[in-house]
């Protein structure tokens, strides 16, 4: 079975907390994780919305990611429907990343990549961004409350690189 396929059934497990002992072999081999990417399946991230259509977009927000380990904007406020689409730039020399997520899920998350370190996303609530590059990440805001995200790239989430939506 193809390691991808291997990571996209661990996952699950552990967002659960059980107990991977498979998962650290991972991390002992760089060249087995570089540019891996993984998915967390449909129903991750509906208590915070879900995948927005481009040609729906109401709204327009560039987001700036910068070495300093930091979002700009780091806080937006949006309203409940609103369809927003992320324009999301990397102007420093090291790679990051833009996930959406709630404050537990990120921070769980961010353990998970310690362990993983050249992991990229491939789901609808996140986009990897590369240095000097830019990427595009449209979001349904379908219910009010708050929604976070950061960048889960090893050490960034640790160093204060995340940011808050409130969605009214």
């Amino acid at each position: 079975m193809p390691l991808r396929h291997v990571i996209r059934l661990l996952i699950p497990v552990a967002a659960l907390g059980l107990s991977v002992s498979a998962a650290p072999a991972f991390a002992d081999d760089p060249h087995a994780m570089h540019n891996m990417q993984h998915a967390h399946g449909d129903g991750a991230a509906t208590n915070i919305g879900e995948a927005g259509d481009a040609a729906q977009a109401t709204r327009t927000v560039e987001v700036d990611m910068r070495d300093t380990m930091r979002f700009s904007p780091g806080t937006l406020t949006v309203r409940r429907g609103d369809t927003v689409r992320f324009v999301v730039t990397n102007s420093g020399k090291i790679r990051h990343e833009m996930m959406l997520g709630t404050a537990a899920s990120l921070t769980e998350h961010a353990k998970m990549m310690q362990q993983m370190p050249g992991m990229s996303h491939a789901e609808p609530n996140a986009v990897t961004v590369e240095p000097g590059q830019q990427k595009t990440l449209v979001w349904h805001f379908t219910q009010a409350g708050t929604v976070d995200f950061a960048c889960l790239e090893p050490g960034h989430y640790e160093a204060g690189m995340r940011g808050v939506i409130s969605v009214r």
